[in-house]
């Protein structure tokens, strides 16, 4: 692992085996900056599952090819994700994601860190 990769749109590093995913404020996400989200989170995993805590609160807002995207791309090399809400706004598009997408992990989201880290727990 890299002690820590940043991007145009999000930070990454790992610790206590949790991989930490924290977007920007203001961050509108196409899908070329979703392929470089997927890129550098994995360039920073170097090639080791873990279980994800990602805060979406900083998304400003993001489009239907991003989220198809990212059910498909987004959960390769993840244990589970643990998604860091800001309600209403993120929290409505998020679970709206997720019935759609229907994730291949362990897949939940949160309004608090704490219990973000409680659900990926069991996954480390």
């Amino acid at each position: 692992m890299r002690d820590y990769l940043e991007n145009k749109y999000a930070e990454f590093w790992i610790e206590a085996e949790i991989l930490f995913c924290i977007y920007k404020s203001g961050t509108h996400l196409d899908l070329d900056a979703a392929k470089i989200v997927v890129k550098d989170r994995l360039m920073a995993q170097l090639d080791i599952a873990y279980p994800v805590y990602c805060d979406i609160r900083g998304i400003q807002n993001s489009e239907k090819e991003v989220r198809d995207y990212l059910a498909r791309e987004g959960s390769v090399l993840a244990r589970a994700i643990a998604y860091h809400v800001h309600p209403p706004v993120s929290e409505g598009m998020l679970n709206f994601y997720l019935r759609r997408s229907r994730p291949t992990v362990p897949t939940q989201s949160f309004t608090s860190k704490e219990q973000a880290l409680s659900f990926l727990a069991p996954y480390v």
